[in-house]
């Protein structure tokens, strides 16, 4: 297809939202542009913000269950602790049972932040595709490429000179694509705007030298692009270190700093965003705890610490518009992390926490699962679970018989609600084996 550009991204997945996130900063530059400001800064750091709450609720509902988790690990750990080195059959069932109890009790799924992640993840990717390819997505900046393209086309060299810049090897396959060899004008028009949109200033002046003829056009493109590009003294479109280098031949100390600012500004934002976030505290002495889980904490801390440093050097590496996109995106998370904390402390855990119960019960009475038969598996709470009992349960003790009746009968019912496949599926399998052999 010829219509579409190049730099679009056209996958199932990503293209669409691309596109529709297109649209969005197209409209932000288009009211920019009325208003007298048609700044692509400007435009990302306004994009980043209707970005960011449009996400907040899925935030709201990762940092919820990040909170909820906090509360619940305990109790967990205390299950696996309970269960460590038995192997058999009942109880590593009876352990799911105990464990799905929990989670019913706290209103949480095992998989929850990670389903929260993989809606956010796509979305993210469309985000940085748009930025990394604004031309593509918004025709006001594709326009400040014409004439000079349709005149650029029609010079003879002109694709050998265009093929030899730095970053036409993105798009090596574009030149040999059938539509361009065979001078499909939108195809070729996409190609040479592609490769010009990512051109350092060299090359852009290496075309005034080798065709004379378009040195105007070439100027009146770069003018209105720097004007575009603009953002506080800083052309966005080149990396910091390209404006490095060239601050170093000048040598100037304000375009050094200026260089260094967006780097530096993203390891510092990223720092603090990592800060806000909340942390899962897991005590190294706890008998209870989880070797696994102390493990992927320790590696979660040692990754929030590589990723202020990573954001630094990236940033330094890719053009400034991504990193102003980063530093913008930290700001608006930190300040989003600290009204959601408060929000989220308002909330009354408990509350919650009661609230499930209640419906786990409802569901387990539907099931024809007596309340009384499942206390013994949710009647934990984080405030005693490594502290003996102020008082007496007031729930009556139920015999050895009563405990196997209600282990088989919530065993049965997860059985009949397990999906294929799943380890509970197969626990079932294994179970009705044992059982058909005893026999």
């Amino acid at each position: 297809m010829t219509s579409i550009l190049l730099t679009k991204d056209t996958g199932k997945i990503i293209g669409p939202i691309a596109s529709l996130l297109g649209y969005i900063m197209e409209g932000i530059f288009y009211v920019l542009d009325k208003i007298g400001i048609p700044n692509i800064g400007l435009a990302i750091i306004l994009f980043t913000i209707v970005m960011y709450l449009l996400l907040l609720p899925l935030t709201i509902k990762q940092q919820k269950f990040s909170k909820l988790s906090a509360k619940m690990n305990p109790e967990l750990q205390a299950i696996q602790a309970k269960y460590k080195g038995k192997n058999d059959n009942q109880s590593m069932m009876a352990m799911n049972m105990e464990t799905k109890a929990v989670y019913a009790k706290y209103g949480v799924s095992p998989s929850g932040s990670c389903v929260q992640m993989l809606i956010q993840l796509p979305i993210l990717w469309a985000l940085y595709r748009v930025i990394y390819n604004m031309p593509a997505y918004v025709d006001k900046i594709k326009g400040a490429f014409f004439p000079l393209v349709d005149k650029l086309i029609e010079q003879a060299g002109s694709t050998e000179l265009i093929q030899s810049f730095s970053q036409a090897g993105m798009y090596a396959k574009s030149f040999t694509n059938e539509s361009f060899v065979g001078g499909v004008t939108s195809y070729v028009q996409n190609t040479f705007i592609d490769v010009l949109n990512k051109a350092t200033s060299a090359e852009w002046i290496s075309i005034k030298d080798a065709f004379p003829n378009l040195t105007v056009d070439v100027d009146n493109t770069l003018n209105l692009l720097n004007q575009y590009n603009n953002f506080l003294g800083l052309n966005i479109a080149n990396s910091p270190s390209y404006i490095m280098k060239e601050a170093l031949a000048d040598k100037s100390v304000l375009m050094i700093i200026a260089a260094l600012s967006i780097p530096v500004l993203s390891a510092v934002t990223q720092w603090i965003n990592v800060k806000l976030m909340p942390q899962q505290n897991i005590q190294q002495d706890n008998k209870n705890a989880n070797d696994q889980q102390s493990a992927m904490m320790q590696s979660m801390k040692t990754m929030n610490m590589m990723m202020p440093i990573m954001s630094a050097v990236f940033c330094y590496t890719l053009p400034a518009g991504l990193g102003l996109y980063w530093v913008a995106g930290a700001v608006v998370r930190s300040v989003q992390q600290v009204v959601i904390n408060r929000h989220i402390d308002k909330i009354d855990l408990d509350e919650v926490i009661k609230n499930n119960e209640e419906k786990a019960k409802k569901k387990m009475a539907k099931a024809g699962v007596r309340a009384e038969q499942m206390a013994a598996y949710a009647n934990m709470n984080t405030k005693n679970v490594n502290a003996a009992p102020k008082k007496q349960s007031t729930i009556p003790a139920m015999t050895q018989e009563e405990k196997e009746a209600a282990v088989k009968k919530s065993t049965e019912y997860y059985n009949q609600n397990a999906k294929p496949g799943s380890m509970m599926s197969k626990a079932a399998m294994v179970k009705q084996y044992n059982e058909k052999n005893n026999k």
